[in-house]
Order: structure tokens, then C-alpha cells, then sequence
């Protein structure tokens, strides 16, 4: 069970993930017949700390009650600061102890610092992800979901997928009945289809130095709903296959098919989006053929049925 929870506090803290766990943890709900808890911001030195916006917080205490916390939450912070040597150590502590780990977005840096993220999966936001993985080589970093729970350690993806982290964390410990109370009372799904893929934006990949095939994608983009093969796009660009498909990969990082599933999944993301076109007119439009072709790479690329993705943002 949960009883005792810490979250850590430190100058450039991000107001918005920071107020999810409070929401979620810090408010008395017991009324209501929802679970309460022993509720503390820590900061290093008790003192007040200033967020990213700059207005001040004040806390409960210094990191005295995180090592002894039944969860530890830490949400985003500057993470091109190093957190200082004691807030890493009560942070170790606090995992020997048996404590739940639950970070935010850049929070997922800190527990990166405190070692904790060796050989475990993980996650933070989409924009932060790669450096994640570079900074702390030997975690296994997922970019592609809206959290990661692995044992006692919970990593959520950027701002709002805090809640659903928060909300997944209620759920496994006081059942979904609870978590769908919670997330009614927050007026909020109690839980998301789909991973961080659907709201991240894919623009046409650029080439490097102005490249030659600029006007070919230029071409595609505008005809994606065309059945297209390899050895047509090479006749129109006048090369070999073989030379066509490695300068193109040179030039945009990936296969043609890749390229070409790439940009036909965005299309059919705005189309989901702006029209009230059918699945199936949605994929002959995008160049996919069939709603079964279009469900398969959709999924794949976003993480979301087509369907799904749809409600989602139908009224965006």
C-alpha cells in the first residue's frame, strides 16, 4: 500500500507536473470515499524553491521524509543541472527501501543520475528521449509510450502523461474502481489508448546540403495516394534502382518504404483530424489501399487504431 509520499522540489521545478501529483496524492478526497495520503514537497533544505516560471513554492520539509516514503515523485526539473550528491543519495535510499519510484518527463534525468535506471525500461518525452538514452547508456529507453512501469520504478512521458502515470499507479495499487472514480472526479479518461507517437509532429525529413531529391519528395508528398514501387521512383529521379534507393537513404536517413509509410501515416493523421472522411476513404486518400493496410501501419507508427485516434482528436 501507499501512505507515506515525498515529492522532490528542487529551483526550475515544472508547475504543471508538479500540480498532477499534487491533484492526484496531495489532496484529501477521503470524503468521497477515495484514498488519502501523508502528503510532503521536499526540498533540499526546506527552504522555498522557485519553479520554471518563476514564482515561489513552498514546501512541507527538507528530504528528510523521502528515504522512509512508500512512493517518491519526481516530477521535471532543469536537466542540464547536475542534482546535487544528497538529493541522489535519499533517492537511492528511498529504492533500498522498497519505495515506488514515479517520475515526469525530465524527472526521469534525476533517477537516470541516481543509477536507478540501469538495465530498466524507461521513458520521459518525446523531445528528450534520445538524450536520455545517451546520457544513461545502459537504460532501456521506450520513446513511443505514455509510461513505463518497470517493478518498483514508474516513468511517465511529457506533462500530461503524468496523469496517466499517476492514474495507472492508483489503479495497481487501490484496484480500477478507485482509479475510474479518481479520474471522473479529475474529469479525465481513466486511461489513454495509444502511446507519445500520436502527438508528436513528423515533417518532411529535409535532406542534407540542398539535396537532389528534394523536388521527388516535394512530388511525393503532393501524390502519396499513387501505388508507387522503388524502381518507379527511380525512373523518375533517372538512376538506377540500386543508386536510387541508397541516395535516397543518405538523403533522408531512411528506406523509400519507410520514407513513404512516414508520410502517408501523417497524412492520414490530418485526415483523421480535419475530415469526416471514413476509415476506408481515409486510406485510399493516404495511399494505403484498404482500412486493414492503414490499421496495420498506423498502429504500428502511432501507437493508436485509426478509430481511436480519431476520438482522440476530433475535437481539437
Amino acid at each position: 500500500m501507499i501512505r507515506k509520499v515525498a515529492v522532490l522540489v528542487m529551483d526550475d521545478v515544472a508547475p504543471f507536473e508538479l500540480g498532477i501529483a499534487c491533484e492526484v496524492f496531495g489532496s484529501d478526497r477521503s470524503a468521497e470515499g477515495l484514498p488519502s495520503y501523508d502528503f510532503k514537497l521536499c526540498s533540499p533544505d526546506g527552504g522555498p524553491v522557485r519553479s520554471h516560471v518563476g514564482f515561489g513554492i513552498v514546501p512541507h520539509a527538507d528530504l528528510t521524509p523521502i528515504p522512509d516514503a512508500d512512493l517518491v515523485i519526481v516530477p521535471p526539473h532543469d536537466d542540464t543541472v547536475s542534482t546535487p550528491p544528497a538529493v541522489l543519495d535519499v533517492i537511492r535510499a528511498a529504492n533500498a527501501n522498497g519505495a515506488r519510484l514515479l517520475s515526469i518527463c525530465t524527472g526521469a534525468f534525476i533517477l537516470g543520475e541516481a543509477g536507478l535506471l540501469d538495465g530498466r525500461h524507461c521513458t520521459t518525452h518525446w523531445r528528450h528521449t534520445e538524450k536520455l538514452a545517451q546520457r544513461f547508456p545502459a537504460a532501456i529507453v521506450d520513446p513511443a509510450v505514455l509510461y513505463v512501469s518497470d517493478g518498483n520504478l514508474l516513468t511517465g512521458a511529457g506533462t500530461a502523461s503524468g496523469i496517466d502515470a499517476c492514474l495507472h499507479l492508483v489503479r495497481e495499487v487501490h484496484g480500477s474502481a478507485v482509479a475510474t472514480k479518481l479520474a471522473r472526479r479529475m474529469v479525465v479518461p481513466p486511461h489513454r489508448d495509444g502511446g507519445q507517437s500520436q502527438y508528436v509532429e513528423t515533417p518532411m525529413p529535409a535532406s542534407d546540403g540542398g539535396g537532389s531529391l528534394e523536388p521527388l519528395l516535394a512530388w511525393l508528398v503532393a501524390n502519396l495516394e499513387r501505388q508507387l514501387t522503388v524502381e518507379d521512383l527511380a525512373t523518375r529521379a533517372h538512376m538506377a534502382p540500386r543508386t536510387f534507393a541508397r541516395r535516397f537513404k543518405a538523403e533522408t536517413g531512411v528506406s523509400p518504404h519507410d520514407w513513404l509509410t512516414g508520410q502517408r501515416v501523417l497524412l492520414a493523421r490530418r485526415l483523421l483530424e480535419d475530415t469526416e472522411l471514413g476509415v476506408d476513404a481515409v486510406a485510399t486518400h493516404a495511399g494505403f489501399g484498404d482500412a486493414v493496410n492503414l490499421r496495420h501501419h498506423f498502429s504500428r507508427r502511432v501507437g493508436a487504431t485509426p478509430q481511436s485516434y480519431r476520438r482522440t482528436f476530433r475535437d481539437r
